[in-house]
């Protein structure tokens, strides 16, 4: 009778110094000039328009839109935030009337917005016919609008409504991810990315770094914001 042995494969993982990492980073090159376009593309997409004039100054990267449509976007993304919708929705159709003809998502979540203001502000009796006249023949036409109409409604049965099982929509994190929502809807009709990239490359970073830890113990960066090299455990 023959037996077979399976020997267990060794966890041991590679380990790199800080100095031989270092070494490899030093070897990658970067241009300064994409560096910069990476700056650029932040600071016109969140809407830093007076940083994007003077970075364009000090760096002589040119911007791949008009900065003189960044003030204009970011004067609807502050009505919103602000709480007034009505102003930011004819701020954006000043701009481009088929961004909501053509986004009725968005042209929802504006109105659901409106209505949550109201409730907000206590108008009770203009809440639920706001909601009736505007919201719930859209309702009726999809089933996710319905189920936000409803949750929205639900504010008004309660009394603590900062306690209650939908408070979130009151919180200003929903002005936020309204806003943003608008502000992206904006972006991509003027051809733009509606998200910037430097996000998207340190979520990537994050992703390598938990690819690469299965496999060898290297100096990790757990501090984005000054990109700090740790020490490797061992």
């Amino acid at each position: 009778m023959r037996v077979c042995v399976i020997y267990p494969k060794s966890s041991s993982k590679k380990v790199i110094t800080k100095e031989e990492w270092e070494k490899k980073l030093s070897e990658v090159k970067i241009r300064k000039e994409d560096m910069n376009k990476l700056v650029m593309n932040f600071l016109v997409t969140e809407g830093y328009v007076e940083a994007a004039e003077k970075f364009q100054m000090e760096s002589g990267t040119q911007p791949d839109i008009d900065l003189g449509t960044i003030t204009d976007r970011m004067a609807v993304r502050k009505a919103v935030q602000c709480g007034q919708v009505e102003d930011a929705i004819e701020k954006v159709n000043d701009l481009n009337p088929e961004i909501l003809d053509t986004n009725p998502q968005l042209f929802f979540h504006l109105q659901q917005q409106r209505l949550i203001e109201l409730i907000r502000s206590g108008q009770v009796e203009e809440a639920l016919e706001f909601a009736q006249e505007e919201l719930a023949p859209r309702g009726e036409e999809n089933h996710a609008f319905l189920e936000e109409l409803e949750r929205t409604v639900a504010l008004l049965a309660f009394e603590d409504t900062a306690n209650c099982p939908v408070g979130e929509l009151l919180d200003i994190s929903q002005r936020q991810k309204t806003a943003s929502e608008l502000n992206a809807a904006i972006l991509t009709s003027q051809s733009h990315e509606k998200d910037p990239k430097l996000p998207s490359l340190l979520k990537m970073l994050i992703w390598a770094q938990n690819q690469l830890d299965e496999k060898a113990s290297y100096p990790r960066i757990n501090d984005l914001v000054n990109a700090t090299l740790e020490e490797p455990v061992t």
